[in-house]
């Protein structure tokens, strides 16, 4: 669906993105997750023909990035947390003036979705709230049910259980589409992306899928029978070791049990229990970011 060679951006002296190289497979739920001013936007914004890439190239739907044209744009649908919209029209004149735009546009759909997000048909776009806007833009860009969803930081600020009707839409509505999301909200990726892809500073640092990134991630604490000093070499898997008493912490970056078990009772003497525990989304990357760096897999 999206596939990325080397993509770079620079502003000047500033380079947004780096040799960006990515695939994303179809019917999967994306994430590209990182800080702000990682250079998520930017690779949406260059993946939709919003600006031109440095060097590198896109594809999207099969055709250069920098080619996209109706045929392609009318199987995308586009939300961005700076998406601008035509704050004078209602709600209902809204719909009405995209459907135009779209032939696959699916009226019974789209009555759903006003249906399911209370949209208010005749109030204007400008009177509405952050999270009914962002419900309108999505109730437009589901209603033709497009093949491939790019969503730019699309529910930041808005409350749990709003977030939480608009994923279920979309996992709803499009159940055969592929989503694209850019966001730093750990636990709005963690709640339904299949795929993930952190980029910092512009890099990519890895990309995995998400059942493996959990599999492969554990915060270990091993009980000695008495305290000992940590031995001067650990292994480079192993993130954040520390030390309290006869208790020893770290986070293993390439946790298989078997092998773990072995290893720790190679560099320790006296093991009395270990204990390895899975980690969420959010405890995953503020080990990373503890740490300094990001390990591959």
């Amino acid at each position: 669906m999206i596939r990325t060679e080397n993509l770079t951006k620079r502003y000047r002296h500033t380079e947004a993105l780096h040799n960006l190289t990515l695939d994303v497979p179809p019917g999967s739920v994306f994430a590209l997750a990182g800080p702000n001013g990682a250079g998520k936007s930017t690779a949406l914004k260059l993946l939709m023909n919003l600006v031109r890439p440095t060097a590198g190239r896109a594809e999207v739907l099969g055709v250069e990035s920098t080619r996209l044209g109706a045929a392609q744009l009318a199987q995308i649908g586009y939300v961005s947390e700076n998406q601008k919209l035509p704050e004078w029209m209602r709600v209902g004149y809204f719909l009405d003036y995209c459907r135009a735009y779209y032939p696959a546009w699916d009226s019974a759909l789209a009555a759903d979705l006003v249906r399911q997000f209370e949209l208010p048909l005749d109030r204007r776009l400008r009177h509405l709230s952050r999270g009914m806007k962002v419900k309108a833009a999505l109730a437009a860009s589901l209603a033709y049910r497009p093949r491939l969803i790019i969503l730019d930081e699309p529910f930041g600020g808005l409350d749990v259980l709003v977030r939480e009707q608009l994923i279920e839409s979309l996992v709803d509505c499009t159940p055969e589409a592929t989503i694209l999301l850019a966001s730093h909200d750990l636990a709005e990726i963690e709640s339904f992306a299949t795929h993930v892809a952190y980029l910092n500073e512009g890099r990519l640092e890895f990309v995995e899928e998400m059942g493996a990134l959990f599999a492969r991630f554990r915060e270990v604490e091993i009980t000695l029978d008495a305290p000992s000093a940590l031995p001067p070499r650990l292994p480079a898997a192993w993130l954040n070791a520390g030390q309290a008493g006869p208790v020893v912490r770290f986070t293993d970056t390439l946790y298989e049990p078997a092998r773990s078990r072995d290893l720790i009772a190679h560099l320790f003497a006296g093991v009395r229990h270990v204990q390895a525990s899975e980690m969420s989304f959010r405890a995953i990357f503020l080990a990373l970011a503890k740490s300094r760096r990001l390990p591959c897999a």
